[in-house]
């Protein structure tokens, strides 16, 4: 059984495209690159700072280059909730681009326009073009852990033996 809440969102930009999901039971939502009237941020492979693309309908993320990819939407996430950014596994796949994040997260107090942080891992420039789906969404409870020191190390749990790798690949 799917739940649902109303996640709400302001386009910042008239171009931006609303979230959608691509199937009736799809877990996670698409969001688009908004390009058109958007400068694009990011960092080339050598770390040099902020490099600003120029304003176009699309850009060209070279190999090692980090970027935000401007969205142009803002979200009004319910208190509780969190929207949590994954890589779409077949742009990853045929592209190499990824979350330089491995996952984004979107807090609930968070009111500015959501980007999405992309690595090209390829040797290759990879274009993106305004309206490609950049990557997928997904709303998730927040479970905020109430922190207690303790005076012992925590003794071994269940059949594991062994620390870090021991289970094997």
């Amino acid at each position: 059984m799917t739940k649902q809440i109303v996640l709400s969102y302001f386009k910042a930009n008239p171009n931006a495209i609303p979230p959608v999901y691509g199937t009736e039971n799809a877990a996670c939502f698409d969001l688009h690159a908004c390009l058109i009237g958007e400068r694009v941020r990011g960092f080339d492979r050598s770390n040099n700072k902020d490099f600003v693309i120029p304003q176009s309908n699309k850009i060209v993320i070279n190999p090692g280059e980090r970027v935000l990819v401007p969205t142009g939407l803002i979200f009004d996430i319910p208190a509780g909730f969190s929207v949590r950014l994954h890589a779409r596994s077949g742009l990853s796949l045929k592209t190499g681009l990824v979350l330089a994040n491995a996952e984004g997260v979107v807090d609930s107090d968070y009111v500015d326009p959501t980007a999405i942080m992309v690595h090209n891992i390829s040797n290759v420039p990879v274009q993106i073009n305004h309206g490609d789906r950049i990557a997928q969404g997904e709303c998730v409870p927040v479970w905020q852990a109430d922190f207690k020191e303790i005076d012992s190390a925590p003794g071994p749990k269940g059949d594991r033996r062994g620390g870090f790798g021991s289970t094997g690949v």
